[in-house]
């Protein structure tokens, strides 16, 4: 049975940092590509980092260059390093399997629980 379990959500002021993490079990991790993606209330979801099995990395517009995707295979996780957090990155955060290298949620074959990110003062 294919498990994800995302961590590392908070409040944070605007400015802040957080790191999220994803702990993966029941599949080949290591030959899969992941994602993060989040849900804003009244909105679809929307694609935020994309790593491949190759470690090539694709990222949505509205987070280059203050988040940082990464992945660990033997410890078989996934993390999004945040930066210079925004109002409007308040979200759901969710880990994501992918099918492919495309950053986009209709790619998504499971999904884990999710962890709250609210960026407020």
């Amino acid at each position: 049975e294919v498990q994800l379990v995302e961590s590392g959500g908070d409040l944070v002021q605007p400015g802040g940092s957080l790191r999220l993490s994803c702990a993966a079990s029941g599949f080949s991790f290591r030959n899969s590509a992941m994602s993060w993606v989040r849900q804003i209330p009244g909105r679809k979801r929307e694609g935020v980092a994309l790593i491949a099995p190759d470690n090539i990395k694709t990222y949505a517009t509205f987070v280059k260059g203050r988040f940082t995707i990464s992945r660990d295979n033997a410890q078989k996780t996934l993390s999004l390093q945040m930066n210079s957090l925004k109002l409007e990155d308040t979200a759901m955060y969710y880990c994501a399997r992918m099918r492919g290298r495309q950053l986009n949620p209709s790619w998504v074959t499971s999904w884990g629980q999710g962890t709250q990110v609210t960026v407020s003062s």
